[in-house]
C-alpha cells in the first residue's frame, strides 16, 4: 500500500532499522537483572529459547500480517478485519495501557544511568523525568523523519558502548569465555516467572513498529528487510552481553543494583563505565521517542471509528501529525513515573501478552476467512500448524505470569495488569451503552 506522504517525509531503510532496534531493544539496558534471577546456567539459556518460543512466532505473525495489511494503526486494523470493532477495542485499549506503562520505565531508568555522572540526580527525578517525556512529545509532533534521524544517532550511540566493551572483554588475558552448563536446576518457579519477563520485555514491540506503516517509504519490502536485520543485531548484542558479564565475574547483585555501567567500570575503567552509561541515556531517549510514535498512532484510527473522541483524530496544521494524541499520552505518562521497574515489567508484558494473543487469532481467522488476499510475506504453515505455533508464545506467557504471581512483593503488579485487562469489557460497555450503534456494527460494514 503506497503512502500519501511525499517521498521525503517517509522513514528509509535505515531509519526504519534503527526505530525498529529502539521500539523493541535499545540495548541490552534492562537485562541486568537476568542473571540474579536466572543464574548462570539459565540466564544464556533464556536468552536462546524464549526468542525462539516467543520471538520468532511473533515476528512471522506481524510480518505476515503487515504485508497483507501495511496501514496506520497496525495491530488496532488487523484485529479489526478479523475479529471486529469489539476485539480491535480490546486491542486498542491494552496496547495504550502496556504502552503508558512502557514509556514510564525509560525516564526513570535515564535518571538511573545519568546518576553515573550527577550521583545527586535522583533528587531531581521527577523534573527529569517530565522533561525527557515532554521533550520527546515535542519530537514526535513534528514528524516521524526527525524521529527517523534521531533514533539513527541514538541507535548508533546505544550499539558504540557495548562494541567497546566487547573488544576490550576478548582481548583480555584475564577473561575466560565459556558457555556455561544450560540448566534451571536449583531456579524457583517463581524466579523463572521474573526471568521470563525480563527477557521478553527486551524481546518485546515488534508489533508496535508496523502502526505508521502507512508512513514508511516501500513499507512491504522495507519492514520485512529492516525487521531481519534489527532482530539478528538484537540478538547478538544480547548473547555477547550477557556471556561477557558472566566471564567478567561481576557479582550479580552488583550488576542488579548499579546496571551494566558497573561492568563497564570492572573491564575498563571510569571511562568506559561512563561511556555504557552515557549509552544508556541514549537508549532511554530512543526508546521513549520511538514507543511514543507507535502508540500516538493508535488512538486516532480508534477515533475515527468513533470509540473514542474525535478530537484525537486532529492532526497539527504544520507537520501533519497526531498531536492531540501524542499530548494526551504524554500527560499520563508524566503521571506514572512512580513506578517501581519490576513492577511496571509485569504489567506491562502481562498486558502486552493478552494483545498478542488477539493478534494470532486475526492472523488465523484472515488466513481462513482471506485466503486468497495478497501477501507478499506467508507463514509456510496451514491454518492447523498457525494454531500449534498460537500456543508456544501463549505457553511462555502463562508460565511467566503464573511465576510473577508466586513471587513475593509482585502479587499486586500483578493483579493490577488482570484489572487492566477486565477493564477493557468494563470501558466497551461503556462506550456502546451511549453509542448502542457500534454494537451491532459487523465486520463486512467496518470494512466496506
Amino acid at each position: 500500500m503506497a503512502s500519501n506522504l511525499p517521498r521525503k517525509k517517509q522513514l528509509r531503510a535505515f531509519q526504519l532499522i534503527a526505530v525498529i532496534f529502539l521500539t523493541v531493544s535499545g540495548g541490552p539496558y534492562g537485562l541486568e537483572p537476568l542473571l540474579t534471577y536466572a543464574g548462570e546456567n539459565g540466564a544464556l539459556l533464556l536468552l536462546i529459547i524464549t526468542p525462539v518460543l516467543w520471538d520468532i512466532p511473533t515476528l512471522l505473525t506481524v510480518l505476515e500480517l503487515n504485508s497483507m495489511m501495511p496501514v496506520e494503526g497496525g495491530y488496532y486494523q488487523w484485529v479489526k478485519k478479523a475479529l471486529g470493532l469489539r476485539f480491535a477495542f480490546y486491542e486498542g485499549w491494552w496496547t495504550w495501557l502496556y504502552t503508558f506503562v512502557d514509556l514510564a520505565i525509560y525516564p526513570v531508568l535515564f535518571v538511573e544511568y545519568a546518576s553515573f555522572f550527577f550521583p545527586s540526580i535522583e533528587a531531581y527525578k521527577i523534573p527529569v523525568c517530565l522533561l525527557i517525556i515532554w521533550a520527546g512529545a515535542w519530537l514526535n509532533i513534528r514528524g516521524i523523519v526527525p524521529v527517523g534521524e534521531a533514533s539513527l544517532v541514538l541507535g548508533i550511540s546505544v550499539i558504540i558502548p557495548f562494541l567497546v566493551l566487547f573488544v576490550i572483554a576478548f582481548a583480555s588475558k584475564n577473561i575466560s569465555f565459556a558457555v556455561p552448563h544450560f540448566s534451571f536446576s536449583g531456579m524457583h518457579f517463581s524466579s523463572l516467572g521474573l526471568a521470563l519477563f525480563t527477557v521478553m520485555w527486551n524481546f518485546c514491540g515488534w508489533d508496535n513498529s508496523m502502526t505508521y506503516a502507512g508512513e514508511v517509504h516501500k513499507p512491504v519490502r522495507s519492514y520485512i528487510r529492516s525487521t531481519i536485520v534489527a532482530a539478528i543485531i538484537i540478538f547478538a548484542v544480547y548473547i555477547i552481553t550477557i556471556l561477557t558479564a558472566q566471564a567478567s565475574g561481576i557479582d550479580h547483585a552488583v550488576l542488579n543494583a548499579e546496571g551494566f555501567p558497573a561492568l563497564g567500570f570492572l573491564l575498563g575503567g571510569q571511562w568506559l563505565g561512563a561511556l555504557i552509561a552515557a549509552g544508556g541515556m541514549a537508549s532511554t531517549l530512543g526508546l521513549f521517542s520511538a514507543v511514543l510514535l507507535s502508540v500516538s498512532r493508535v488512538p486516532k484510527v480508534m477515533s475515527d471509528d468513533k470509540l473514542l473522541p474525535e478530537k484525537l483524530q486532529s492532526e497539527h496544521p504544520k507537520y501533519k501529525t497526531p498531536y492531540i494524541s501524542i499530548i494526551i499520552c504524554a500527560c499520563i505518562v508524566s503521571i506514572m513515573v512512580f513506578w517501581t521497574f519490576a513492577d511496571l515489567l509485569i504489567i506491562d508484558i502481562t498486558l502486552y501478552g493478552a494483545g498478542l494473543f488477539l493478534e494470532f487469532i486475526a492472523l488465523i481467522f484472515l488466513r481462513k476467512n482471506m485466503a486468497n488476499a495478497i501477501r507478499p510475506f506467508k507463514i509456510k504453515l496451514n491454518i492447523a500448524g498457525l494454531c500449534l505455533m498460537t500456543l508456544v508464545p501463549f505457553s511462555v506467557y502463562l508460565i511467566a505470569l503464573s511465576g510473577a504471581f508466586m513471587e513475593e512483593g509482585t502479587f499486586s503488579a500483578a493483579a493490577f495488569a488482570i484489572g487492566g485487562l477486565l477493564s477493557a469489557e468494563i470501558i466497551w460497555q461503556i462506550i456502546v451503552f451511549f453509542k448502542p450503534a457500534l454494537k451491532t456494527v459487523s465486520i463486512k460494514q467496518m470494512n466496506k
